[in-house]
């Protein structure tokens, strides 16, 4: 078998990628850019074969400009199968890359696939683009790029966030960058960051670390319930509220019920939002004590007979059909409207019971065409047959809006009895 020397295969192959790229420029020349990237295509696919004959610069050159042309000009088939191509060239093509990804008036297309490209390269500057991107820009499809480009990066892109959170000027984006990873390897890095000086850089770790099922991070989400910055309270309610196996070991209905008071009421919903995942009784009745209570303002009353309806427990259900009794017509309306949407099927009878009472102990609201119409539609979900001779009386109403809710409402029961 004849072996030929190294330098005459290498010599052989330059002349072949010198021959495929001159017939791709000619086709570039005719705006072909399918015939363009079939050329390219032809190009050795392997990475380190590619740097060694890559190694002339008039030919690395020649390739980027190119591979570049057709991500600008190509359409999506085009670039999708050239972004599998510009890796290939090296660390050269980064910059030109970074260039397109930063400039806003390029389409949001092309700035794309550059993200999805720029994901191939384990580099810092790379690192950084990326960074930078996710904070800048407006367009959430180009900041969900970003972000995947950076969780394909791994363990690179969290290395180099390392060195920043070193940097105070680059801490908080460097936190902001480790929060969209989403790796467990972030958690060491995020951990000393939930007590720094700014309370953003505090928020923005609470929020990360949440997302995880560690048991060093609870403590931590406990302790931020009474941070100084609401932006911190309110992270770590809502991490808090979607850890609802651990309500009972960390007594979390405890730690809650303050926040339901907190000076940002938006803090108050989330706590609102976060007892009534928590399923239980316990927690029903610290929401019921702040339904009660007559300074409560009626937005977050309305969020409070919400929430207290998704814990679907008879407890809960004695506190709506009290609260039924007490209240101005928003409110009251909203718990009709609740209670249509029981679904536990041995609480079906009781909430059915709960209107039907309402319906028949309060003739002043017997005249509210907006009550009653609620009230045939709540009673038409739960389907019940104990509601049909109120449906029957509803069904006959002066108001249309509420006949018509009436009369579907008695079809459901009685499709439901065949």
């Amino acid at each position: 078998m004849t072996h030929f020397p190294q330098e005459i295969q290498t010599d052989s192959q330059l002349l072949a990628i010198e021959n495929t790229i001159a017939q791709a420029i000619a086709a570039a020349r005719q705006q072909d850019w399918s015939l363009v990237t079939r050329y390219l295509q032809q190009l050795p696919q392997d990475k380190q074969k590619n740097q060694l004959l890559l190694k002339k610069q008039t030919l690395r050159e020649q390739l980027e400009r190119l591979a570049l042309a057709v991500l600008y000009e190509g359409d999506f088939q085009q670039r999708w199968e050239i972004s599998k191509i510009l890796p290939l060239l090296g660390k050269q093509v980064i910059n030109p890359l970074i260039a397109i990804v930063e400039d806003e008036e390029v389409e949001l297309e092309l700035r794309w696939f550059v993200c999805r490209i720029l994901g191939e390269f384990k580099e810092q500057t790379v690192t950084l683009a990326l960074v930078n991107l996710i904070q800048q820009t407006e367009e959430e499809e180009l900041a969900i790029a970003a972000a995947q480009s950076l969780a394909q990066l791994g363990t690179a892109a969290i290395e180099a966030l390392s060195s920043l959170l070193a940097k105070p000027e680059c801490r908080l984006l460097a936190v902001r960058s480790l929060a969209h990873i989403r790796r467990r390897e972030t958690i060491t890095l995020l951990l000393p960051v939930v007590s720094d000086r700014q309370p953003e850089i505090r928020a923005t770790a609470i929020e990360a670390l949440g997302s995880f099922h560690d048991e060093r991070i609870p403590p931590i989400l406990i302790e931020a319930l009474t941070d100084p910055a609401s932006a911190v309270r309110k992270q770590a309610v809502i991490a808090l509220g979607l850890r609802g196996d651990l309500c009972d070991e960390l007594d979390l209905v405890s730690h809650f019920q303050p926040l339901l008071y907190d000076l940002d009421l938006e803090i108050c919903r989330q706590t609102a939002i976060a007892l009534g995942r928590m399923g239980n009784d316990r927690a029903a009745t610290v929401l019921f004590e702040v339904l009660q209570s007559p300074v409560t303002p009626t937005s977050f009353k309305l969020d409070l007979v919400r929430t207290l309806s998704w814990i679907e427990t008879e407890r809960a259900l004695d506190y709506l059909a009290w609260t039924l009794t007490t209240e101005n017509e928003p409110i009251c309306q909203e718990i009709i409207t609740v209670l249509g949407r029981v679904a536990e099927p041995d609480l079906k009878t009781k909430a059915t019971q709960i209107l039907l009472d309402f319906f028949q102990a309060d003739s002043d609201r017997q005249n509210q065409p907006q009550l009653k119409q609620a009230l045939a539609l709540s009673l038409g979900e739960l389907g019940k047959s104990q509601a049909a001779s109120t449906l029957n009386l509803l069904a006959v109403d002066r108001e249309k809006g509420v006949r018509l809710h009436a009369i579907a409402a008695l079809k459901k029961l009685s499709s439901r009895r065949q």
